[in-house]
């Protein structure tokens, strides 16, 4: 039987996701089926996930896919697995405010699963405060079971004797202390992490990591805390539909933002997916029936683009048939132009008439409902799709073709039209991640 357990922590930044890394890369070491999964919309972390034990990282976000979809996915998650370590977006408990069940936190899959949780807590600058911090997570929500403690970012063994000692005058075991060490951070750019695919010499600092783990955590006691890990029978009705037979996907250092679980079903509904890389000057396979173009960072890469003839002329000859549908950074792409950072102006595909810029970095960030205008990629009009926004660029010219959608917040306030179409081409920098229900 799978057993899992959350790690989580009160913000960003407490150090989840390398915990997690280490744990994941130490018992594969060890031999044992692990996989990460990540709840909310983080696209970067699973990569991570998935490099640090060979089995696929998955999300699991209970504001974005509905009960039945979300117990499909962690179902499937466990068929291989003897541990899953299912690691917390942002803080534990933040989420949509009044959205019970289905807010989008980590907590909702402790209550939903019975999961327990391995508390991260970054005590740097503090003491035996962290015993208040960490008595206030157990205590603030009786359906969801602290199970242990992770001190990180120590400065001494004073300091860990102090944070640990009272932590544990609480009935909370501690089961690692890390002490700070900045070699082991992962760089990070403005959407996050650097991705894993990016990172040079990427396995031997995730073995760095795991030695941190096996140095500084009680690994064997991590793995009894774990809770048998049973979802119940879930179905996938309302996962996304692959938007053709063979489809064209772009795939390079620009594109590389389509989460797991899409993909995963596209395939097991029997699509093709075939990839192809912009950046190498290539276009889409002509025999494939439509294009997709996913999000990532093609502000980093605007010149390179910008002189790929064979991918402009490609993806020209494209969506004079058959659609294309780009999201986030692979709507920016569609548009006439894209301002880098630098300030400097990259003519784009042109497919759409918008222009967007990054030299002004505005981030807008939060969970999205949107209703098509019309019939898409993402599906037929009037189908309501959940996802997410998260980008820095701004749009700085709209162009004249008609809106793709109407776009609402997590908690149902409308945000306006969203995102253009113009023929067979269609993109917004909303990221969908599952049929609204």
């Amino acid at each position: 039987m799978t057993r899992a357990i959350i790690i989580g922590a009160p913000r960003s930044g407490s150090g989840k996701t390398s915990v997690t890394i280490g744990i994941l890369r130490a018992l594969a070491r060890r031999g044992l089926k692990v996989r990460g999964a990540k709840s909310g919309p983080d696209y970067i972390d699973p990569g991570f996930h998935t490099a640090a034990t060979g089995l696929s990282g998955v999300n699991l976000d209970s504001w974005a896919m509905s009960p039945a979809l979300l117990n499909a996915l962690a179902g499937n998650a466990t068929e291989d697995a003897d541990f899953i370590f299912l690691e917390s977006a942002m803080g534990l408990f933040d989420g949509i405010p009044a959205a019970p069940g289905r807010s989008g936190s980590a907590a909702d899959l402790a209550r939903l699963y019975g999961l327990p949780v391995l508390l991260v807590l970054d005590v740097s600058g503090q003491s035996t405060t962290a015993a208040a911090v960490a008595k206030g997570f157990s205590t603030y929500d009786p359906d969801v079971r602290m199970a242990g403690v992770v001190l990180n970012r120590l400065g001494s063994e004073r300091h860990r004797r102090l944070c640990g000692e009272a932590i544990e005058a609480i009935g909370l075991p501690v089961v690692g202390a890390i002490l700070r060490d900045p070699s082991l951070n992962l760089p990070e750019r403005h959407l996050g992490l650097v991705q894993a695919g990016e990172y040079e010499n990427l396995m031997a600092h995730l073995d760095r990591l795991a030695d941190m783990v096996e140095k500084s955590l009680d690994l064997d006691a991590i793995m009894a805390l774990a809770a048998p890990f049973t979802p119940a029978p879930g179905d996938f009705s309302d996962a996304l539909p692959p938007p053709g037979h063979r489809i064209a996907l772009a795939q390079d250092a620009a594109f590389t933002f389509l989460y797991p679980h899409v993909a995963a079903h596209w395939r097991k509904a029997g699509a093709e997916i075939v990839p192809f890389s912009p950046l190498a000057d290539q276009g889409p396979a002509q025999d494939c029936d439509v294009c997709w173009l996913p999000g990532g960072y093609p502000e980093l890469h605007a010149g390179r683009l910008a002189s790929a003839a064979n991918f402009r002329t490609g993806m020209a000859k494209f969506a004079e048939t058959r659609p294309i549908h780009g999201e986030c950074g692979g709507f920016m792409v569609l548009g006439e132009a894209l301002e880098d950072a630098e300030g400097e102006t990259h003519k784009m595909l042109g497919l759409l008439g918008h222009s967007t810029s990054f030299a002004k970095r505005k981030m807008n960030l939060g969970y999205r409902q949107a209703k098509l205008h019309a019939d898409c990629p993402l599906g037929a009009e009037g189908t309501l799709i959940r996802g997410h926004e998260f980008h820095y660029a701004q749009m700085t010219a709209t162009g004249n073709d008609e809106p793709l959608a109407d776009l609402a917040d997590g908690q149902g306030n409308p945000l306006g039209a969203s995102g253009y179409q113009r023929g067979n081409v269609s993109g917004t920098f909303f990221h969908a991640i599952a049929r609204g229900a």
